[in-house]
């Protein structure tokens, strides 16, 4: 009797010893933490200022006749070529003790017919508006910056302009005007865009969104803002080393986009933790996405 209860007590010691390695063991594994990692490239960034603006010609007029009368033949349409001293339309001066004749409304510049305002038959005066010429070779959007941002700006400054009719394409232009003052209303001080439009395909009218160049930092390490922990000037990212996260401390610089500029603390290549961090601890044991595959 007295051995069986021994043979019993030492099975049920065995099996509490077993169990209890088990427990270790699944423990430990769930003391691995799975990360995902994202390595640190290279690539070029630019600071940028984003703003919205509206497209114009550089040069566009509104044409008046100089006599009174009636529109009796319109010689342009809307969308016409013209040039400069070109006849868009005539006027039947219908003067009495005037002989007879055609007076030509003449373009004051070269360009397109933008919009055509009179018909035939139509009574006008010197007052009355009878066409828009435009010249579209370049367009210019105007922008009102920020006092804060002023001294950020100069002339022959890059810009990029995108629009919604040329989704995939990208045009370039360069501030060509800066005002003197700020505006004491807006606290902002107007600019001028600058675009060339050879073939014609940015309009008058057009919505664009414009990027103006700030900085350049060409072949820099980056990372994305996934991986950053802290506040300015206490910046971190966690690091996989040997299968553990190391916590490391890190300058930044500009940003665009996800991405942002490493400008001291890690170095190309190095695997940064981007998804699992709120569970890291200085030295935890992780397994990467790329491991659990």
């Amino acid at each position: 009797m007295a051995s069986s209860r021994k043979m019993i007590i030492a099975v049920f010691m065995v099996l509490t010893v077993l169990g209890c390695q088990k427990e270790e063991k699944r423990q430990a594994a769930n003391a691995i933490i799975p990360v995902e990692v994202s390595k640190v490239e290279f690539k070029d960034l630019e600071e940028t200022l984003d703003y919205v603006g509206n497209i114009r010609a550089q040069e566009e007029a509104v044409i008046y006749p100089k006599v009174n009368g009636k529109i009796m033949e319109k010689v342009k349409e809307d969308g016409s070529l013209v040039n400069k001293g070109e006849t868009v339309a005539y006027i039947d001066r219908d003067e009495v003790g005037f002989k007879f004749e055609k007076a030509p409304v003449e373009s004051p510049l070269s360009g397109i017919i933008g919009r055509v305002y009179v018909d035939i038959g139509e009574n006008v005066t010197t007052q009355t508006p009878i066409a828009l010429v435009v010249d579209m070779r370049r367009v210019e959007i105007d922008l009102d910056i920020p006092e804060k941002y002023y001294s950020k700006i100069a002339l022959d400054q890059k810009a990029r302009v995108k629009v919604d009719a040329y989704l995939d394409e990208e045009f370039s232009g360069r501030v060509t005007k800066i005002s003197p003052v700020v505006d004491l209303s807006t606290r902002a001080a107007p600019i001028e865009i600058t675009i060339d439009n050879p073939q014609g395909k940015l309009r008058s009218g057009m919505f664009s969104k414009v990027s103006l160049v700030l900085a350049e930092h060409k072949n820099v390490p980056v990372i994305l803002k996934e991986a950053i922990m802290g506040k300015v000037p206490n910046l971190y990212v966690y690091v996989i080393e040997n299968q553990k996260a190391v916590l490391r401390k890190i300058t930044l610089g500009i940003r665009q986009g996800p991405y942002y500029e490493v400008r001291d603390g890690l170095g190309q290549g190095d695997p940064v933790v981007i998804m699992g961090q709120q569970r890291l601890y200085d030295g935890a044991e992780v397994i990467t996405e790329e491991e659990k595959e």
